[in-house]
């Protein structure tokens, strides 16, 4: 990425760029690097601290569904190759690194019924599983699949079932039902899952992550393969298949649930209690020592539910794996692909990585223009890449959300600390998120969520870049490791902190470690309005950083910082001007348990902190 270690000036640290915005006038177009340079800025400062460490990142990607498949097969061998290296090639394309791939038909595919690995005429069986084959796909699909792990050997796969072949469910249908409740049937499909796998070896794609039903809550698929599975008959499954998966193919991990991050309303009526709180139930159960983690999709709730589970089940990992783009059926291209955009560079590139996402993974790889081919289900859906009438082939827009992702962020790389303020649920402000990768180098995120352009810097360590981005753009800055860069400081938890203040909102926002939060005085600033943070305990600390966050002009104009062993006895020790949107002040050291900040000027705008922060 440029820059290393050399000094200040033409060399230097220095990030590169790349952008894609909402009218497409760039689409992870390279811009001229930008260099780090000494001290701070006035602007919203995105702090990156690679010293606080977060999941580790399998991949970002879609699914190469048989819909998909039938496309990319069709198209003129030199039009296939070029389709296949946009989307695989880390060099010429955009190097999508995990795939999700249905066992069995879904609802894209481009045959015209339905099918599973092992089907039988109706009322007959096939609990040996004699019948069991994979042929389907080796005409298309897995052929693909090697191509892609050719051009990407770095490439992890998913595998989900829609559906168990019908016989093994209620009602002897794909669509709908329940696999019945049988311990010789839920052995069967144990076996057709490890059968599955052990099948795809065979053919060279080997399979990493396995869930075992997709969208489990889903009761009434829309004419397409789905199963009603209860989390107590997961549980079932699980542990039959747990111990037949590690020894057939000890490398796959199984992956539970596989569904919305909340209960979506459709599928709440009839719900046991169990099911309401599907992963925590599944992994309080006993098949979780089977269970690497758990996967979700986009369609109800939102990121935030990962979190919880994480702090739930610390141990257990999560996964973002299906997010389909969409539209409405007066919708222009133009309003598709900035609608599609923004939504998924806040909701899906930033918001689920923030929320302990292992990997990001929409939906369809390749579709046509009017959403097809499928079969029930989805009419609207989008893909990565697009096929015209006239047969040639248009990335969209979540090819550009995938790519600022994929094609920097390597497999293994671990998510790092950076201060973001925007929100998935959309406040019009810069959020961001920043990887390190297995090389060293750094990956840097940035969604302007606002329409109109935005300013804000970057700042690692002791030295910054100011950047300016289009409204709803997407951006990824990636730069070296360097000594350059390394942070004397090291920062404080403030987890035993709470606040208190004179007016405003709730003072705690403050000191929650998350800059997309603040309190705010809820009136125009005057001399006298405090913040007093109580830090638990007498704490040593030589530098305050008082960070407005993206509330522009909610800075103070004047200020005081007062600190307190014993919130009796203060003394003041610095003062000055506020001059932009990140206060930092350097102290000797100085031990206190209690600080105040109290501005000393007017100013017509309110005062906001989105984050303290203290550094030793």
């Amino acid at each position: 990425a440029g820059g290393g270690d050399r000094p200040d000036g033409a060399g230097g640290v220095r990030a590169r760029v790349w952008v894609t915005t909402p009218d497409r006038s760039e689409l992870l177009h390279e811009r001229a690097s930008v260099a780090f340079t000494p001290g701070a800025s006035d602007l919203t400062t995105i702090e990156v601290d690679p010293d606080r460490t977060f999941q580790v990142i399998d991949g970002f990607g879609a699914s190469l569904t048989d819909s998909s498949a039938s496309l990319l097969a069709a198209m003129p061998p030199d039009r296939r190759r070029e389709a296949m290296r946009a989307l695989f090639d880390p060099q010429e394309g955009i190097g999508v690194s995990f795939l999700r791939q249905p066992l069995g038909s879904s609802d894209f595919t481009a045959a015209d019924e339905h099918w599973t690995y092992d089907d039988m005429p109706p009322g007959r069986t096939d609990l040996p599983l004699a019948h069991f084959s994979v042929a389907h796909d080796e005409r298309q699909i897995l052929p693909l699949l090697r191509e892609a792990k050719r051009l990407n050997p770095r490439l992890t796969v998913l595998a989900t079932p829609w559906s168990p072949p019908a016989w093994m469910k209620t009602g002897d249908s794909l669509v709908g039902g329940q696999l019945k409740d049988s311990p010789r049937v839920v052995d069967a499909y144990a076996r057709y899952l490890v059968k599955a796998v052990q099948a795809y070896a065979r053919a060279g794609v080997p399979i990493d992550y396995l869930t075992v039903q997709n969208e489990p809550q889903h009761r009434s698929p829309d004419g397409y393969p789905g199963t009603d599975m209860p989390v107590a008959q997961q549980v079932r499954v699980i542990e039959a298949l747990g111990p037949k998966l590690r020894a057939a193919s000890p490398r796959t991990r199984i992956l539970g649930y596989d569904h919305n991050w909340q209960t979506h309303p459709n599928d709440v009526e009839g719900t046991d209690p169990a099911s309401a709180q599907y992963p925590q139930s599944l992994l309080r159960s006993g098949a979780a020592r089977w269970v690497a983690g758990t996967a979700f999709h986009c369609y109800y709730g939102d990121p935030s539910a990962q979190s919880t589970l994480h702090e739930q089940f610390p141990g257990k990992g999560i996964w973002f794996t299906e997010c389909s783009g969409s539209h409405g059926p007066d919708d222009t291209a133009e309003q598709i692909f900035r609608g599609t955009l923004t939504w998924h560079a806040r909701t899906l590139a930033i918001g689920t990585t923030r929320n302990w996402a292992r990997s990001v993974v929409n939906w369809n790889l390749v579709l046509r223009e009017d959403g097809g081919p499928h079969l029930g289900g989805c009419g609207t859906c989008t893909g990565l890449l697009t096929v015209l009438p006239d047969g040639s082939v248009r990335p969209d827009a979540e090819y550009y959300t995938i790519g600022h992702l994929a094609k920097f962020v390597q497999p293994g790389a671990r998510r790092i600390g950076s201060t973001s303020f925007g929100t998935t649920g959309w406040n019009g402000q810069v959020m961001d998120v920043a990887f390190r990768n297995p090389d060293g180098s750094t990956a840097l995120v940035v969604h302007n969520e606002n329409d109109a352009p935005r300013s804000f810097a970057v700042a690692v360590g002791g030295r910054s870049f100011e950047y300016t981005l289009p409204g709803g753009a997407l951006a990824t800055f990636v730069w070296p490791p360097s000594r350059l860069l390394a942070d004397p400081r090291t920062p404080l938890d403030l987890g035993r902190a709470t606040a208190t203040a004179t007016g405003g909102d709730d003072a705690a926002l403050a000191v929650d470690g998350d800059a997309s939060t603040r309190w705010s005085s809820g009136a125009a600033q005057a001399p006298g309005t405090a913040l007093t943070v109580d830090l638990g305990r007498t704490t040593a600390f030589r530098e305050v950083a008082v960070d407005a966050g993206d509330n522009l002009g909610d800075f103070p104009r004047g200020w005081s910082l007062a600190v307190s062993r014993d919130g009796e006895r203060w003394r003041t020790v610095a003062s000055g001007a506020g001059t932009g949107q990140l206060l930092t002040v350097g102290l000797p050291p100085t031990a206190a348990r209690y600080l105040r900040v109290t501005t000393t000027a007017p100013a017509g705008s309110w005062w906001s902190v989105a984050d303290l922060r203290l550094y030793r």
